[in-house]
C-alpha cells in the first residue's frame, strides 16, 4: 500500500500560528504531541491510510516562538480548540500523547460535543506521586527513557535536548500536580468514549495508573501495549495502530471489554 504524502502548513488561531502536518482522507482525528515535541511514527502512517490524519505543533515548541501567554492547561487546550476550528473541523476525533494528553483531555471536557472519541497515550493527566525522573543529559539516555527497547531505535539528534531545555518552563508551568481533585471530579462527567493506552514497559506513567482513568471516567476502555514504552506508539505502531481504529470505528463494540483490560500481543 502507498505511504500517506504528509503535507505542512500554518494555521492562525487565539493569536498564534500553528504548524500542522496532515495526510490521508476522511473522518479527522487530530493528534496533540507529548513535551517532546511533534514527532511522526509508523502509527501515523497507518493510520492515515484510513482517516485524514491531522498533527498539530502546540506554541512554544518546534521552531514556534517561546510560550510565555499560556498560564494553564485549560488555556492551552482553549487554544487547540481554535486551531481545530481554524481547519473548518467542528467535529473530531481526538488523540493526545503523554503531555498532549492531558491537554486533549482538557479539551473534551471543555468542548464535549465536538469530540467523538478521545484516545489517550501514555497520558500525563494522573502521574507518580514523589519525585519527577531526572532529565536525560544525553540522546541515548532520552530514547532509554522512552522506549522499551532502545537499541532498536535511532539516535535522537543532539538538538532534542535543547528541544526540551528550551520549552522545560513551559512544561513545568502547565502540568499541574500528580492528582488534580478537580480534574478528576471534571472526569467524572464526561460521556465522551475514551481509549486509554499504556505499554506495560512504560517506566514515566507507569500502566498501573490506568485503574484512575478506569475508576474516574465514565466511558472509559484501558488497553495496555505488551512490550512498549512511553513512546507506545512508536514502540508497538502496528498493535497501537490496529486498536485506536477499531476503537474509533466502533467506540463501546470495541475489541477490549469495557469491564476489563486486556494486553494486545
Amino acid at each position: 500500500m502507498t505511504s500517506p504524502i504528509w503535507l505542512e502548513d500554518h494555521v492562525e488561531a487565539d493569536g498564534f500560528r500553528i504548524r500542522y502536518v496532515e495526510a490521508g482522507e476522511g473522518s479527522p482525528l487530530v493528534h496533540l504531541h507529548g513535551g517532546g515535541g511533534l514527532t511522526l511514527t509508523p502509527a501515523h502512517e497507518l493510520l492515515a491510510r484510513e482517516r485524514r490524519v491531522i498533527a498539530f505543533e502546540m506554541p512554544g515548541f518546534g521552531d514556534s516562538p517561546e510560550n510565555t501567554r499560556h498560564q494553564a492547561m485549560p488555556d492551552l487546550a482553549r487554544t487547540m480548540l481554535e486551531a481545530v476550528s481554524a481547519l473548518g473541523l467542528e467535529e473530531l476525533d481526538l488523540m493526545g500523547t503523554s503531555f498532549g494528553g492531558k491537554v486533549a483531555l482538557w479539551a473534551a471536557l471543555i468542548a464535549p460535543q465536538r469530540i467523538r472519541a478521545l484516545v489517550l497515550e501514555s497520558p500525563a493527566a494522573v502521574r507518580p506521586d514523589g519525585e519527577r525522573p531526572p532529565e536525560p543529559a544525553t540522546p541515548e539516555e532520552l530514547v532509554a527513557m522512552l522506549h522499551a527497547h532502545p537499541e532498536r531505535v535511532p539516535p535522537r539528534p543532539p538538538s532534542s535536548l535543547d528541544q526540551r531545555a528550551r520549552t522545560r518552563p513551559l512544561l513545568a508551568r502547565l502540568i499541574g500536580p500528580p492528582r488534580d481533585p478537580e480534574l478528576e471530579e471534571a472526569m467524572r462527567g464526561l460521556e465522551v468514549p475514551v481509549l486509554v493506552v499504556f505499554g506495560t514497559e512504560d517506566r514515566l506513567t507507569p500502566p498501573e495508573l490506568g485503574r484512575v482513568y478506569k475508576e474516574v471516567l465514565p466511558n472509559a476502555h484501558l488497553l495496555f501495549v505488551y512490550d512498549a514504552g512511553h513512546a507506545t506508539s512508536a514502540d508497538r505502531p502496528e498493535a497501537f495502530a490496529e486498536a485506536v481504529a477499531d476503537f474509533l470505528a466502533r467506540h463501546e463494540q470495541f475489541v477490549v471489554s469495557a469491564s476489563s483490560s486486556v494486553l494486545f500481543p
